[in-house]
This record gives C-alpha cells, structure tokens and sequence, in this order.
C-alpha cells in the first residue's frame, strides 16, 4: 500500500467542470513534491457549497489503483 498526502483547493466553479466532464482529473503537488494526477470524482463526497477545500490523504495499490481518500 502506497500513499500521498495533497492539499486541495476547488471553487466550485472548477468543481462544475469536473462534475460537467469538461475536465476529469485533478492535477496537483503531493506535499513530498511530487505531481500527482487524480480522478476528481474521488473528491465527490467533500463537496460543500464553497467548493473542495482541505489536505486529503490518498491510499493506493502497488499498481497505482486508488484505494480510499481521507480528509486530514
């Protein structure tokens, strides 16, 4: 089990994209320095009125398959 630890920040008109298909993945730096590329549906269920705001704690396979995703 892999993981990487991002800060997110989503207005919720990026968030209207995402959701739209105009745009799918998050792109963003891990707090380690690396770039990660990300589904934003993942991010769903931390949607509020403002937007995706927080620091997310990614859990992945060795094979890069996500696994979960929690707010810190």
């Amino acid at each position: 089990m892999q993981q990487i630890i991002v800060d997110v920040s989503i207005t919720p008109e990026e968030w209207i994209k995402l959701y739209q298909g105009v745009a799918t993945d998050v792109r963003t730096t891990a707090r380690d320095g690396r770039s990660v590329r990300f589904p934003a549906r993942i991010l769903s269920r931390f949607f509020l009125k403002d937007g995706i705001e927080g620091t997310f704690l990614i859990l992945f396979d060795d094979a890069g398959k996500f696994v979960t995703i929690q707010r810190l």
